[in-house]
């Protein structure tokens, strides 16, 4: 437009799931790189030189400058080719597709486009051309696929490495020494020289830098550069996890440095200008093991029989400061990593678990948000600023839970607190129904404990279910987290967001599906509310299925991130959303904490609100990898430890639900949460039939039928830890299976365990349902 011109009517406008209608912000200009790419992909497939690409883009002096350097970025990252010298294609011009490499513990992969609309390209293991798992790479397709099935391919050529190191055992051949990855997608041995295993031996564990990548005709070599320890040692197994994920090990001599010089305790002058709330009730509640306690709560009643709730958070950016190695490393890290025997710190223990942490009847510094509720738990008003607190009691979730479920002993105890924790109740209560209301998706989740020995080995698996102590919290910190979120997205000041988007059409259709063979049913509409996925889990709630179809949907969403834009909560159904209760162990709550902090004090000049505006998309970005990072580690290595705990189980029969149909068989979820493969071989009675529509096997001759949820009787066959492997067979057919299992192993001992299906794309099987 113009510029003095003005565009007359109303702006355009979109309505979306919380049923505002909000202006369609104008589109930013499209980057140069992705203008590019829609050129030379456009119809006919063009080619062109940079000075041809210039000329169709019509590009400004100073995209032409641009131009050069960045053809040859994409074409280092396989964007483009060089069809001819100086002549650029698009990949897909001379038949190749760039990709992300998903292999097989078998050899092969499948490559997964950078186009969503492209369909998956099977590499079969002669095809490879030394590419791992997670490696991007161009891969030519040679023809259509077998069976309608996916289109065969060869790597043309590998583009970027998803790693330059492996963990693994140390294992001794007689062509010598080499590391079997832990990695079981990675099927390629590391070889290793006499002089560069850094003295490790065979049956270590160990981290090896490659030195010569594969090719289809020279081995993978390496050096080893970590030595881990014996595998079977307690913690080796945990620590390959550590490494294989890179989380750190130690923090630094400066960041160390740092947090040795920080006081033990609060100083008179640090109070100044803060709340003082010391002789206001405040408590914590965590969990017993828990010794970073970054929250605290207080409740009191009012006069008309409201409610004034204060959430009370430690204030971790009065010591970490921008720029300094603390905060460095703080972001580096991202978050806190709860693995299944350790826990690696975003912060040194000297602030988590000290001068940070909420700890009984000493002063803390904190950031305070009070809310006032009327009768109903309605917002009526609240009040965010900096305080300073002495906390009554570290209360833990037993505890509270004993208190309200009327214990004796422990009313007692906190004779002073009853009240509270008994009011805390009704307030909870009264924001749940709200949330509720709204169509607030609640999965229900259970907390899965691996318990371990004193030597690192799992004795017990214990579900622990959500209490009311749960819920009074969890209620507490997300009230506190949509108030300063629409606080600050009000007042248009930088800052974090905490974003769930609405989940794709394609995957909800699929969880229809899904949910219709269960006799579920999701209502079709233009717009998804997150109401209508409640209202599944509602009617699940209680019935033998209900953990399975919980897990299913959360599948079917996308998952949470932070971004600097508020773009609302689905699975909350909040407009406005971040975190702002942990900062002891998330970066976003330490940055957000540090931008409420120059609000109220009055320093978040233009000049900063810009440094913010400019820093904040890249920490969103980051925090977000770092979280996922941390997930997957977590739940590797608590299944690892299910693995490792059904080993001792050979032979003893559970109860489980069909959490999985594929064309080889049925993954069963035991009642203790671990899960297990029953291959299709092992069913004696009949030959059955995958049913990809009816997600069931059905006998050809029986008309016997397994299908999604169906509870079922197994025995445990074989368990091998080292595949991460559970194997069983159905109750009625167990013995028959052992005593066949026998009969192959032969004198020469056990026979190979089923080592997985046959082609599989993106981890899920080919013909299968998960």
């Amino acid at each position: 437009m113009a510029e003095g011109a003005r565009q007359d009517g109303p702006p355009a406008v979109r309505t979306d799931w919380t049923g505002q209608s909000r202006p369609v912000a104008p589109e930013e200009p499209e980057p140069l790189r992705r203008r590019v790419l829609t050129y030379l992909k456009g119809e006919g497939r063009r080619t062109g030189s940079a000075e041809a690409i210039a000329r169709a883009l019509l590009l400004s002096g100073e995209e032409r400058a641009e131009l050069p350097s960045l053809l040859r970025d994409m074409q280092a990252e396989g964007e483009v080719l060089e069809d001819e010298p100086g002549v650029f294609v698009a990949p897909e011009t001379v038949g190749l597709v760039l990709g992300r490499m998903q292999a097989s513990a078998k050899g092969f992969g499948f490559v997964v486009p950078d186009e969503r609309e492209a369909e998956d390209v099977y590499v079969p293991a002669e095809g490879m051309a030394g590419a791992m798992h997670g490696d991007r790479v161009l891969v030519r397709v040679v023809g259509p696929g077998r069976d309608g099935g996916h289109p065969d391919g060869v790597v043309e050529r590998i583009v970027r490495r998803a790693r330059e190191s492996l963990v693994g055992n140390l294992e001794r051949r007689a062509e010598g020494l080499c590391v079997v990855p832990d990695e079981r997608r990675i099927a390629y041995e590391v070889w290793v020289e006499p002089d560069a295993a850094l003295g490790a031996e065979e049956g270590e564990k160990v981290v090896v830098a490659i030195t010569t990548w594969p090719d289809g005709q020279v081995p993978c070599r390496g050096r080893v550069v970590a030595r881990l320890g014996r595998v079977g040692e307690p913690g080796v197994d945990v620590l390959g996890i550590v490494h294989r994920y890179e989380l750190p090990t130690s923090f630094p001599d400066d960041v160390v440095d740092e947090a040795e010089a920080i006081e033990e305790r609060v100083r008179p002058e640090e109070i100044a200008g803060r709340w003082d709330l010391r002789d206001l009730t405040t408590v914590t509640i965590d969990s017993e093991e828990s010794r970073d306690l970054d929250d605290a709560v207080s409740l009191e009643r009012l006069a008309d029989g409201g409610y004034r709730l204060g959430v009370h958070i430690a204030d971790v950016s009065h010591y970490v400061r921008e720029g300094t190695a603390l905060d460095r490393e703080a972001l580096e890290r991202g978050t806190s990593v709860y693995l299944v025997d350790r826990v690696i710190p975003m912060l040194p223990e000297r602030l988590s678990n000290g001068i940070c942490s909420l700890n009984p009847r000493v002063e803390r510094l904190t950031m305070s948000v009070f809310i006032d509720f009327d009768p109903a738990g309605n917002r009526r008003r609240y009040e965010i600023g900096r305080s300073v607190i002495r906390t009554a009691e570290r209360m833990t979730y037993k505890a509270v839970n004993a208190v309200l479920a009327g214990d004796g002993e422990a009313r007692r105890r906190y004779a002073p607190l009853v009240a509270t924790f008994e009011a805390m109740r009704e307030l909870m209560e009264r924001l749940r129904a709200r949330r509720d209301r709204r169509g607030a998706i609640d999965f229900e989740p259970s907390d899965e404990k691996v318990v371990l020995d004193s030597e690192g080995r799992p004795v017990e698996i214990v579900r622990r279910e959500r209490t009311v102590a749960d819920q009074i919290v969890e209620e507490f910190m997300l009230a506190a987290n949509e108030a300063v979120a629409e606080h600050f997205a009000r007042q248009k000041v930088p800052f974090l967001y905490r974003v769930h988007d609405e989940p794709d059409p394609d995957r909800i259709e699929a969880l229809g599906e899904f949910l219709a063979h269960l006799g579920y049913t999701l209502p079709k509409a233009d717009t998804l509310h997150p109401r209508m996925l409640q209202a599944v889990l509602q009617r699940v709630a209680g019935r033998p299925e209900e953990h399975l179809v919980s897990a299913v949907t959360l599948r079917a969403l996308k998952r949470a991130r932070y971004a600097a834009e508020c773009r609302g909560h689905f699975g909350l159904a909040a407009v406005y959303y971040t975190h702002f209760t942990s900062p002891i162990r998330r970066y976003p709550d330490l940055m957000i904490h540090r931008i409420i902090g120059e609000s109220l004090a009055g320093t978040l000049t233009a000049e900063r609100r810009a440094h913010y505006e400019a820093i904040l998309p890249a920490v969103a970005e980051q925090s977000t990898q770092r979280e996922r990072r941390a997930e997957d580690a977590e739940r590797e290595s608590v299944d690892l430890k299910k693995v490792e705990y059904m080993a001792a189980h050979v032979g003893e029969e559970f109860t489980g639900l069909v959490s999985g149909v594929t064309s080889f068989g049925l993954f069963v979820e035991l009642e203790n949460t671990c899960e297990g493969l029953v291959h299709v071989s092992s069913f004696l009675d009949d030959y059955y039939q995958y049913h990809e529509s009816r997600y069931a096997l059905v006998g050809e001759r029986t008309g016997r039928m397994f299908r999604l949820a169906d509870p079922v009787k197994v025995r445990v066959m074989r368990v091998d830890p080292s595949r991460n492997q559970v194997e069983l067979a159905l109750s009625d057919f167990a013995e028959a299976v052992r005593r066949r299992q026998a009969i192959s192993a032969g004198p020469r001992g056990a026979s190979r365990p089923y080592s997985g299906p046959p082609r599989t794309a993106g981890g899920t099987p080919k013909g299968g349902a998960r």
